[in-house]
Protein backbone atom coordinates (compact mmCIF):
# COMPACT_ATOMS: atom_id res chain seq x y z
CA UNK A 1 0.00 0.00 0.00
CA UNK A 2 1.42 3.20 -0.63
CA UNK A 3 0.03 7.10 0.42
CA UNK A 4 2.65 8.75 2.14
CA UNK A 5 4.08 6.15 4.27
CA UNK A 6 5.53 5.23 1.30
CA UNK A 7 7.44 8.02 1.01
CA UNK A 8 10.62 6.07 2.50
CA UNK A 9 9.45 3.07 -0.10
CA UNK A 10 9.46 5.70 -3.09
CA UNK A 11 13.36 6.33 -2.17
CA UNK A 12 13.98 2.78 -1.55
CA UNK A 13 12.75 1.80 -5.12
CA UNK A 14 14.53 4.70 -6.24
CA UNK A 15 17.91 3.12 -5.01
CA UNK A 16 16.92 0.00 -6.76
CA UNK A 17 16.37 1.22 -10.31
CA UNK A 18 19.92 0.66 -10.83
CA UNK A 19 20.14 -2.72 -9.29
CA UNK A 20 18.20 -4.85 -7.42
CA UNK A 21 20.17 -7.54 -5.14
CA UNK A 22 17.84 -10.64 -4.60
CA UNK A 23 17.94 -12.72 -1.37
CA UNK A 24 20.36 -15.20 -3.84
CA UNK A 25 22.93 -12.59 -4.45
CA UNK A 26 21.82 -11.95 -7.96
CA UNK A 27 22.16 -8.58 -9.39
CA UNK A 28 18.89 -7.00 -11.27
CA UNK A 29 19.82 -4.06 -13.42
CA UNK A 30 16.71 -2.13 -13.96
CA UNK A 31 16.37 0.74 -16.36
CA UNK A 32 14.94 4.10 -15.56
CA UNK A 33 12.41 3.93 -18.46
CA UNK A 34 10.73 1.33 -19.99
CA UNK A 35 12.78 -0.37 -22.57
CA UNK A 36 13.93 -3.89 -22.82
CA UNK A 37 16.45 -4.52 -25.89
CA UNK A 38 17.57 -7.95 -27.14
CA UNK A 39 20.35 -8.04 -29.99
CA UNK A 40 19.52 -4.21 -30.63
CA UNK A 41 15.88 -4.59 -30.93
CA UNK A 42 12.65 -3.77 -28.32
CA UNK A 43 11.65 -6.81 -27.28
CA UNK A 44 8.61 -4.37 -25.08
CA UNK A 45 5.21 -4.86 -27.19
CA UNK A 46 1.26 -4.13 -26.19
CA UNK A 47 -0.16 -3.08 -29.86
CA UNK A 48 -3.62 -4.90 -28.90
CA UNK A 49 -4.12 -3.18 -25.59
CA UNK A 50 -3.19 0.24 -27.25
CA UNK A 51 -5.70 -0.64 -30.20
CA UNK A 52 -8.79 -1.66 -27.52
CA UNK A 53 -7.98 1.91 -25.67
CA UNK A 54 -7.96 3.54 -28.81
CA UNK A 55 -11.35 1.93 -29.35
CA UNK A 56 -13.17 2.74 -26.24
CA UNK A 57 -11.79 6.34 -26.96
CA UNK A 58 -14.15 6.27 -30.35
CA UNK A 59 -17.04 4.86 -28.62
CA UNK A 60 -17.46 6.47 -25.58
CA UNK A 61 -18.05 10.17 -27.36
CA UNK A 62 -20.43 8.33 -29.78
CA UNK A 63 -22.48 7.64 -27.18
CA UNK A 64 -23.39 11.17 -27.68
CA UNK A 65 -23.29 11.59 -30.68
CA UNK A 66 -27.72 12.06 -31.31
CA UNK A 67 -26.82 12.97 -35.25
CA UNK A 68 -24.83 10.31 -36.15
CA UNK A 69 -24.82 7.44 -33.85
CA UNK A 70 -27.19 3.87 -33.59
CA UNK A 71 -27.69 1.11 -31.82
CA UNK A 72 -25.78 -0.80 -34.64
CA UNK A 73 -22.92 1.48 -35.17
CA UNK A 74 -22.48 1.69 -30.80
CA UNK A 75 -23.00 -2.15 -30.69
CA UNK A 76 -20.38 -3.07 -33.67
CA UNK A 77 -17.83 -0.48 -31.77
CA UNK A 78 -18.27 -2.61 -28.82
CA UNK A 79 -17.83 -6.02 -31.07
CA UNK A 80 -16.08 -4.82 -34.03
CA UNK A 81 -17.91 -7.41 -35.78
CA UNK A 82 -22.20 -7.88 -36.24
CA UNK A 83 -23.80 -9.65 -33.79
CA UNK A 84 -23.50 -13.18 -36.06
CA UNK A 85 -20.24 -12.33 -36.49
CA UNK A 86 -19.23 -10.32 -40.05
CA UNK A 87 -16.81 -7.82 -40.54
CA UNK A 88 -17.63 -4.25 -39.96
CA UNK A 89 -15.63 -0.74 -40.16
CA UNK A 90 -17.61 1.43 -37.46
CA UNK A 91 -14.48 3.33 -36.28
CA UNK A 92 -13.52 6.51 -37.77
CA UNK A 93 -9.85 5.40 -37.67
CA UNK A 94 -9.17 2.78 -40.25
CA UNK A 95 -6.56 1.54 -38.65
CA UNK A 96 -9.18 0.25 -36.15
CA UNK A 97 -11.04 -1.06 -38.47
CA UNK A 98 -8.21 -3.28 -40.10
CA UNK A 99 -7.89 -4.56 -36.60
CA UNK A 100 -9.24 -8.07 -35.46
CA UNK A 101 -8.93 -6.81 -31.61
CA UNK A 102 -12.26 -5.51 -29.67
CA UNK A 103 -13.75 -4.80 -27.19
CA UNK A 104 -16.24 -7.03 -26.09
CA UNK A 105 -13.79 -9.99 -26.18
CA UNK A 106 -11.91 -9.19 -23.30
CA UNK A 107 -14.07 -7.74 -21.22
CA UNK A 108 -14.52 -10.06 -18.04
CA UNK A 109 -11.91 -12.81 -19.45
CA UNK A 110 -9.33 -12.97 -17.07
CA UNK A 111 -8.18 -16.51 -16.75
CA UNK A 112 -7.88 -16.60 -12.94
CA UNK A 113 -11.66 -15.20 -12.65
CA UNK A 114 -13.39 -16.60 -15.73
CA UNK A 115 -11.76 -19.31 -17.55
CA UNK A 116 -14.04 -21.59 -15.53
CA UNK A 117 -16.33 -18.94 -14.80
CA UNK A 118 -17.97 -18.27 -18.18
CA UNK A 119 -21.96 -17.86 -17.48
CA UNK A 120 -20.66 -14.82 -15.35
CA UNK A 121 -18.31 -13.41 -18.16
CA UNK A 122 -21.39 -14.01 -21.00
CA UNK A 123 -23.34 -11.96 -18.46
CA UNK A 124 -20.66 -9.22 -17.73
CA UNK A 125 -19.84 -8.66 -21.28
CA UNK A 126 -23.78 -8.37 -22.61
CA UNK A 127 -23.99 -5.77 -19.70
CA UNK A 128 -22.46 -3.67 -21.65
CA UNK A 129 -24.70 -4.23 -24.55
CA UNK A 130 -27.20 -3.30 -21.75
CA UNK A 131 -26.34 -0.16 -21.11
CA UNK A 132 -25.55 0.84 -24.71
CA UNK A 133 -28.58 -0.03 -26.09
CA UNK A 134 -30.35 1.78 -23.28
CA UNK A 135 -28.87 5.00 -24.44
CA UNK A 136 -30.33 4.98 -27.96
CA UNK A 137 -33.98 3.42 -27.09
CA UNK A 138 -33.93 5.32 -23.67
CA UNK A 139 -31.78 8.36 -23.88
CA UNK A 140 -31.04 9.51 -27.58
CA UNK A 141 -35.87 10.00 -28.00
CA UNK A 142 -35.65 12.24 -24.74
CA UNK A 143 -32.16 14.27 -25.32
CA UNK A 144 -34.98 17.27 -26.23
CA UNK A 145 -36.95 16.39 -23.16
CA UNK A 146 -36.01 18.03 -19.19
CA UNK A 147 -35.14 14.73 -17.05
CA UNK A 148 -37.61 13.95 -14.22
CA UNK A 149 -38.22 10.68 -11.97
CA UNK A 150 -38.86 8.38 -14.74
CA UNK A 151 -38.32 10.44 -17.58
CA UNK A 152 -35.40 10.22 -19.33
CA UNK A 153 -34.24 13.23 -20.89
CA UNK A 154 -31.54 16.00 -19.96
CA UNK A 155 -30.78 18.32 -17.04
CA UNK A 156 -28.51 21.01 -16.77
CA UNK A 157 -25.20 20.63 -14.90
CA UNK A 158 -23.29 23.90 -14.49
CA UNK A 159 -22.73 24.86 -17.86
CA UNK A 160 -22.51 21.15 -19.50
CA UNK A 161 -25.91 19.25 -20.23
CA UNK A 162 -26.21 15.56 -18.83
CA UNK A 163 -28.23 13.10 -20.62
CA UNK A 164 -29.66 10.73 -17.88
CA UNK A 165 -32.36 7.33 -18.04
CA UNK A 166 -35.76 7.45 -16.21
CA UNK A 167 -33.48 6.87 -12.98
CA UNK A 168 -31.17 9.82 -13.19
CA UNK A 169 -28.14 7.61 -14.78
CA UNK A 170 -26.09 8.48 -17.61
CA UNK A 171 -25.31 5.81 -19.55
CA UNK A 172 -22.12 6.80 -21.48
CA UNK A 173 -20.52 6.90 -17.66
CA UNK A 174 -21.47 3.39 -16.46
CA UNK A 175 -20.01 1.91 -19.63
CA UNK A 176 -16.73 4.42 -19.32
CA UNK A 177 -16.18 3.97 -15.73
CA UNK A 178 -17.18 -0.18 -16.14
CA UNK A 179 -14.79 -0.75 -18.78
CA UNK A 180 -11.90 0.54 -16.04
CA UNK A 181 -13.08 -2.47 -13.60
CA UNK A 182 -14.03 -5.32 -16.45
CA UNK A 183 -11.62 -5.04 -19.55
CA UNK A 184 -8.38 -3.03 -17.72
CA UNK A 185 -8.08 -3.95 -14.66
CA UNK A 186 -9.41 -7.35 -14.80
CA UNK A 187 -6.79 -7.76 -17.57
CA UNK A 188 -4.31 -6.17 -15.90
CA UNK A 189 -4.37 -7.98 -12.01
CA UNK A 190 -6.04 -11.25 -12.93
CA UNK A 191 -4.76 -12.35 -16.14
CA UNK A 192 -1.41 -10.60 -17.32
CA UNK A 193 0.67 -10.35 -14.23
CA UNK A 194 -0.73 -14.16 -12.62
CA UNK A 195 1.41 -17.00 -12.04
CA UNK A 196 -1.51 -18.75 -13.90
CA UNK A 197 -0.42 -17.14 -17.03
CA UNK A 198 3.20 -15.76 -16.66
CA UNK A 199 4.36 -19.21 -16.33
CA UNK A 200 1.26 -21.08 -18.37
CA UNK A 201 3.00 -24.08 -20.29
CA UNK A 202 6.44 -24.06 -21.21
CA UNK A 203 6.69 -20.09 -20.54
CA UNK A 204 8.92 -20.60 -17.55
CA UNK A 205 11.38 -23.21 -19.24
CA UNK A 206 11.20 -21.02 -22.58
CA UNK A 207 12.06 -17.72 -20.67
CA UNK A 208 14.93 -19.52 -18.46
CA UNK A 209 16.59 -20.76 -22.37
CA UNK A 210 15.79 -17.62 -24.34
CA UNK A 211 13.41 -19.64 -26.22
CA UNK A 212 11.57 -16.83 -28.20
CA UNK A 213 8.04 -16.49 -29.35
CA UNK A 214 7.05 -17.53 -32.33
CA UNK A 215 8.06 -14.89 -34.93
CA UNK A 216 8.91 -12.77 -32.35
CA UNK A 217 12.51 -10.77 -30.51
CA UNK A 218 10.50 -11.48 -27.05
CA UNK A 219 9.53 -14.71 -24.65
CA UNK A 220 5.96 -15.56 -24.34
CA UNK A 221 6.74 -14.39 -20.35
CA UNK A 222 7.90 -10.74 -21.27
CA UNK A 223 5.10 -10.40 -23.66
CA UNK A 224 2.71 -11.33 -20.81
CA UNK A 225 4.12 -9.01 -19.02
CA UNK A 226 4.17 -5.83 -21.44
CA UNK A 227 0.18 -6.30 -22.21
CA UNK A 228 -0.33 -5.78 -18.42
CA UNK A 229 1.80 -2.06 -19.14
CA UNK A 230 0.31 -1.49 -22.16
CA UNK A 231 -3.52 -1.61 -20.45
CA UNK A 232 -2.17 1.08 -18.56
CA UNK A 233 0.22 2.95 -20.54
CA UNK A 234 -0.55 1.71 -24.28
CA UNK A 235 -1.79 5.26 -25.19
CA UNK A 236 1.27 7.59 -23.78
CA UNK A 237 2.86 10.04 -25.72
CA UNK A 238 6.28 8.15 -24.78
CA UNK A 239 5.43 4.63 -23.18
CA UNK A 240 9.15 3.93 -22.15
CA UNK A 241 8.68 7.35 -20.09
CA UNK A 242 4.55 7.54 -19.26
CA UNK A 243 4.40 9.38 -16.32
CA UNK A 244 5.09 12.86 -17.84
CA UNK A 245 2.06 13.10 -19.72
CA UNK A 246 0.03 10.53 -16.99
CA UNK A 247 -3.55 11.31 -17.10
CA UNK A 248 -3.64 13.16 -20.51
CA UNK A 249 -3.11 9.85 -22.65
CA UNK A 250 -6.36 7.88 -22.13
CA UNK A 251 -9.98 8.25 -20.47
CA UNK A 252 -9.55 5.05 -19.16
CA UNK A 253 -7.16 3.75 -16.22
CA UNK A 254 -3.69 6.19 -17.30
CA UNK A 255 -6.25 9.57 -16.30
CA UNK A 256 -7.74 8.16 -13.21
CA UNK A 257 -4.13 6.92 -11.66
CA UNK A 258 -3.00 10.44 -12.03
CA UNK A 259 -6.21 11.62 -10.52
CA UNK A 260 -5.41 9.45 -7.36
CA UNK A 261 -1.48 10.31 -7.46
CA UNK A 262 -2.21 14.00 -7.60
CA UNK A 263 -4.09 13.83 -4.26
CA UNK A 264 -1.66 14.25 -1.59
CA UNK A 265 -2.82 10.93 0.50
CA UNK A 266 -2.09 9.50 -2.24
CA UNK A 267 1.00 11.24 -3.72
CA UNK A 268 3.38 8.58 -5.46
CA UNK A 269 1.52 5.62 -6.42
CA UNK A 270 1.85 6.72 -9.97
CA UNK A 271 5.59 6.12 -9.62
CA UNK A 272 5.41 3.35 -7.04
CA UNK A 273 3.22 1.27 -10.09
CA UNK A 274 5.90 2.22 -12.97
CA UNK A 275 8.66 0.95 -11.27
CA UNK A 276 6.73 -2.23 -10.17
CA UNK A 277 6.70 -2.41 -13.48
CA UNK A 278 10.10 -1.89 -14.77
CA UNK A 279 11.51 -4.28 -12.02
CA UNK A 280 9.06 -6.79 -12.85
CA UNK A 281 10.07 -6.77 -16.24
CA UNK A 282 13.63 -7.12 -15.86
CA UNK A 283 13.42 -9.89 -12.69
CA UNK A 284 11.83 -11.90 -15.69
CA UNK A 285 14.65 -10.61 -17.90
CA UNK A 286 17.08 -12.16 -15.17
CA UNK A 287 15.28 -15.18 -14.31
CA UNK A 288 13.77 -14.17 -10.95
CA UNK A 289 10.93 -14.89 -10.32
CA UNK A 290 10.33 -14.29 -7.10
CA UNK A 291 11.08 -10.77 -7.45
CA UNK A 292 8.75 -10.53 -10.21
CA UNK A 293 5.45 -11.51 -8.58
CA UNK A 294 6.45 -9.35 -5.50
CA UNK A 295 6.10 -6.69 -8.28
CA UNK A 296 2.40 -8.24 -9.34
CA UNK A 297 1.33 -7.84 -6.04
CA UNK A 298 2.19 -4.44 -6.09
CA UNK A 299 0.33 -3.64 -9.01
CA UNK A 300 -2.01 -5.30 -8.11
CA UNK A 301 -2.86 -3.32 -4.62
CA UNK A 302 -2.07 0.11 -6.22
CA UNK A 303 -4.27 -0.44 -9.50
CA UNK A 304 -7.17 -1.96 -6.87
CA UNK A 305 -6.62 1.28 -4.19
CA UNK A 306 -7.16 3.97 -7.18
CA UNK A 307 -10.67 1.91 -8.44
CA UNK A 308 -11.51 2.27 -4.30
CA UNK A 309 -10.78 6.07 -3.50
CA UNK A 310 -12.40 7.31 -7.11
CA UNK A 311 -15.50 5.04 -6.43
CA UNK A 312 -15.48 7.05 -2.28
CA UNK A 313 -14.34 10.39 -4.28
CA UNK A 314 -17.56 10.12 -6.83
CA UNK A 315 -20.07 9.09 -4.09
CA UNK A 316 -19.16 11.95 -1.67
CA UNK A 317 -19.17 14.71 -4.69
CA UNK A 318 -22.60 13.20 -5.46
CA UNK A 319 -23.52 13.68 -1.61
CA UNK A 320 -22.65 16.95 -1.31
CA UNK A 321 -24.46 18.17 -4.80
CA UNK A 322 -27.90 16.60 -3.11
CA UNK A 323 -27.29 17.56 0.81
CA UNK A 324 -27.81 21.28 0.48
CA UNK A 325 -30.96 23.34 0.51
CA UNK A 326 -31.54 23.31 -3.12
CA UNK A 327 -30.02 19.76 -4.51
CA UNK A 328 -27.45 20.15 -7.34
CA UNK A 329 -29.53 16.94 -9.73
CA UNK A 330 -27.14 17.44 -12.53
CA UNK A 331 -23.85 17.59 -10.55
CA UNK A 332 -25.41 14.60 -8.78
CA UNK A 333 -26.16 12.08 -11.38
CA UNK A 334 -23.33 12.76 -13.34
CA UNK A 335 -20.78 12.30 -10.32
CA UNK A 336 -22.98 9.01 -9.19
CA UNK A 337 -23.04 7.92 -12.68
CA UNK A 338 -19.53 7.75 -12.53
CA UNK A 339 -19.60 6.51 -8.83
CA UNK A 340 -21.48 3.53 -10.13
CA UNK A 341 -18.99 2.44 -12.61
CA UNK A 342 -16.31 2.32 -10.18
CA UNK A 343 -18.65 0.71 -7.85
CA UNK A 344 -18.78 -1.66 -10.96
CA UNK A 345 -15.23 -2.32 -11.15
CA UNK A 346 -14.59 -3.04 -7.62
CA UNK A 347 -15.52 -6.90 -8.41
CA UNK A 348 -12.21 -7.27 -10.64
CA UNK A 349 -9.53 -5.66 -8.18
CA UNK A 350 -7.39 -7.65 -6.51
CA UNK A 351 -6.11 -8.43 -2.96
CA UNK A 352 -2.41 -8.83 -2.89
CA UNK A 353 -1.36 -12.61 -1.95
CA UNK A 354 -5.03 -13.67 -2.57
CA UNK A 355 -7.50 -15.37 -5.73
CA UNK A 356 -9.83 -12.73 -4.07
CA UNK A 357 -11.32 -9.23 -4.88
CA UNK A 358 -11.24 -6.58 -2.67
CA UNK A 359 -15.01 -6.61 -2.90
CA UNK A 360 -17.00 -9.36 -3.96
CA UNK A 361 -19.12 -9.44 -7.43
CA UNK A 362 -22.08 -10.00 -4.64
CA UNK A 363 -21.02 -6.83 -2.31
CA UNK A 364 -21.22 -4.60 -5.73
CA UNK A 365 -24.44 -5.68 -6.79
CA UNK A 366 -25.91 -4.92 -3.05
CA UNK A 367 -24.39 -1.87 -3.88
CA UNK A 368 -25.47 -1.00 -7.46
CA UNK A 369 -28.89 -2.15 -5.88
CA UNK A 370 -29.38 0.44 -3.16
CA UNK A 371 -27.84 2.97 -5.44
CA UNK A 372 -30.89 1.65 -8.14
CA UNK A 373 -33.59 1.81 -5.61
CA UNK A 374 -37.24 2.74 -6.56
CA UNK A 375 -36.70 6.10 -8.46
CA UNK A 376 -32.94 5.53 -8.40
CA UNK A 377 -30.80 8.66 -7.87
CA UNK A 378 -33.56 10.84 -7.51
CA UNK A 379 -34.35 9.08 -3.98
CA UNK A 380 -30.81 8.12 -2.90
CA UNK A 381 -30.24 9.88 0.72
CA UNK A 382 -27.09 11.29 2.16
CA UNK A 383 -26.86 8.60 4.29
CA UNK A 384 -26.76 5.98 2.14
CA UNK A 385 -23.86 7.45 -0.12
CA UNK A 386 -22.35 7.81 3.37
CA UNK A 387 -22.43 4.17 4.58
CA UNK A 388 -21.55 2.72 1.39
CA UNK A 389 -18.57 5.07 1.26
CA UNK A 390 -17.07 3.78 4.51
CA UNK A 391 -18.13 0.23 3.41
CA UNK A 392 -15.54 0.68 0.78
CA UNK A 393 -13.12 2.43 2.43
CA UNK A 394 -12.69 -0.20 5.37
CA UNK A 395 -12.00 -2.91 2.69
CA UNK A 396 -8.87 -1.27 1.83
CA UNK A 397 -6.09 1.00 3.78
CA UNK A 398 -7.83 4.62 3.37
CA UNK A 399 -10.31 6.69 4.74
CA UNK A 400 -13.32 7.90 3.35
CA UNK A 401 -12.05 11.44 4.46
CA UNK A 402 -8.58 10.97 2.53
CA UNK A 403 -10.45 9.69 -0.63
CA UNK A 404 -13.14 12.41 -0.59
CA UNK A 405 -10.64 15.74 -1.08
Amino acid sequence: MIRLKSFLTLFLISAILVSCDTNDGTKIEVPSSYEFTRNGETTVSFSGQTTRIQMGHELLPAMLDFDNSTKELLLQMYRNQTESGGDVDPFESAELNAATKNIKGKVAASVDYFSNNTAVSAVIKNQFETWISGQIEEVFPNRNTLAAEGQPGQIADGSSTRYVNGKGFEYNQLVGKSLIGALMTDQMLNNYVSVSVLDAGTNREDNNDGTLAESSNYTNMEHKWDEAYGYLFGTSANPANPLATLGDDDDFLNKYLARVDNDEDFAGIAQETFDAFALGRAAIVEGQYDVRDKQADIIRENISTVIAVRAVYYLQSGKNAIDQTTPDYGAAFHDLSEAYGFIYSLQFTRVPGSDSPYLTKTDVEGFLAELEEGNGLWDVTPETLDNMSAEIAAQFNFTVEEAAN
